[in-house]
């Protein structure tokens, strides 16, 4: 640890770096931090920050528990572009010297400890969407950019124009880190944009999210403006995905696994890849209460069209080609992507699962038949009922006590000290549902106050 803090200390002062954000994220994704001058970095590296678990969010923890102690990874540090001065290192959460089994990082280092035993590399690549927004005087938002009106604005290039400081920014930004961006776009509704980087192992790329996500708001706010990943920000426009595109590597000799130019049915993928598409197809249930976390994703889901399109985002647990009506769509040959996550996912969990998920397929070589290409957003309900289509959960409490009923994802998010983790978590995804459905909002005022 104090070698690696030298090597980070030394890259630090080339970089002309003056503090490091120690960094960790609770169950939702919130970062936390805390602020270390580059002269402490030894004492980071030495033993780590302390923090007191209980504020911090749902971490396991009571106001009467020892310190979470954050251990930072080197091969994480990251300059903070936008920052002169700071850099980041994602640290994994320990408590009296053991890995804290509630930290989302340890969780999925544990699940790709697997991966490694079995001589494969797991690489991932994300697609997060987020709309830009202006706080409005009543309080509520409004999109940040008030021309921005057309009823079909994506790939708008006025739309893109008028948010040029803002996306070529966070573009330059992430060449800078050696990200790749490659893309950036008006998405389907308005005010929402998405910008794409290489995809990279399973863990580098959920730093990289979280660091993604704390760099757009921050490049926002500096702006006047504010960003928000939330899955359903407005009732009638597409709501934020974030896709995630999986593959399994040979770590020896760098073949993709996915792969196969002659597959019979005809989409490049693998033996490997179907198996591992019928894990998540078999899990997509349970799957969901962890890719689409909160009551709000669930506003996102389903086959209803917004003004601005399309919903964009699955309503069935099924895969296909180039067909973005599916929950996995293969795009072309060695890779899967996952629809069914959104912006509110906390990468380290989602990708767990997904990885439990996916490995259960290719252990039980479950089959997930013939892509469908279908438009499955014109299906009617007896034509999906009649072909055994499943359907995905409505809401996050359906999706919830889908998962708890789910042994894979069970051993995948692994044991604490009270219990397995799935259990905990399951309480606070329960608790929160909860919270939300004792609300009485304005919709049920409007509607019943003198219907009856």
């Amino acid at each position: 640890m104090l070698e690696a803090g030298n090597q980070v200390k030394a890259q630090a002062e080339a970089d002309g770096v003056e503090f490091v954000f120690a960094m960790f994220v609770d169950m939702h994704g919130k970062p936390c931090a805390k602020l270390v001058p580059v002269e402490a970095l030894d004492v980071l590296f030495g033993g780590g920050s302390g923090f007191a678990g209980f504020a911090a969010g749902p971490m396991g923890q009571t106001p009467a528990d020892p310190d979470l102690i954050a251990v930072p990874d080197a091969s994480s540090y990251t300059v903070a572009p936008w920052q002169p001065g700071l850099a980041v290192v994602q640290c994994d959460i320990h408590v009296e010297g053991e890995p804290w089994p509630y930290s989302p990082r340890v969780i999925l280092k544990r699940m790709l400890e697997r991966v490694e035993e079995r001589g494969l590399v797991f690489n991932v690549g994300c697609e997060a969407e987020y709309f830009l927004v202006r706080r409005t005087e009543s309080g509520g938002i409004a999109v940040a950019d008030e021309l921005d009106r057309f009823e079909a604005p994506c790939y708008d290039a006025k739309g893109l124009s008028r948010m040029y400081d803002h996306l070529t920014t966070i573009s330059r930004y992430l060449n800078q880190l050696g990200w790749e961006n490659y893309a950036n776009d008006h998405e389907d509704a308005n005010g929402q944009f998405e910008q794409n980087f290489k995809f990279a192992e399973a863990l580098t790329s959920a730093d990289r999210m979280i660091f993604f996500r704390y760099m757009v708001h921050m490049v926002a706010h500096r702006a006047g403006l504010a960003a928000t990943f939330m899955p359903k920000p407005f009732a009638n426009l597409t709501g934020n995905g974030l896709h995630f595109h999986s593959s399994l590597w040979d770590a020896k000799t760098g073949a993709e696994l996915f792969a196969d130019e002659d597959d019979p049915r005809g989409l490049g993928l693998s033996e490997m890849g179907y198996y591992f598409v019928g894990g998540l197809i078999e899990h997509s249930s349970a799957l969901t209460a962890v890719t689409c976390p909160t009551v709000n994703s669930y506003k996102r889901m389903g086959v209803g069209a917004p003004t601005s399109g399309a919903t964009w985002a699955p309503a069935y647990a099924t895969y296909g080609g180039n067909n973005r009506t599916q929950m996995l769509r293969v795009p072309d040959g060695g890779r899967v992507e996952n629809r069914a996550c959104d912006g509110a996912a906390n990468p380290y969990l989602a990708l767990a699962v997904q990885l439990a998920a996916g490995l259960d397929g290719v252990d039980r070589k479950i089959d997930p038949g013939e892509p469908n290409m279908d438009n499955l957003y014109e299906l009617s309900v007896e034509e999906v009922n009649g072909r055994g289509i499943k359907t995905l959960p409505p809401t996050l409490l359906h999706a919830v006590d889908a998962l708890v009923k789910d042994d894979v994802l069970r051993d995948g998010l692994g044991r604490t000290r009270q219990g397995d983790y799935i259990d905990y978590y399951a309480k606070v995804k329960r608790a929160e549902f909860q919270a939300w459905h004792s609300d009485v909002t304005p919709w049920e005022v409007d509607r019943y106050l003198t219907l009856f």
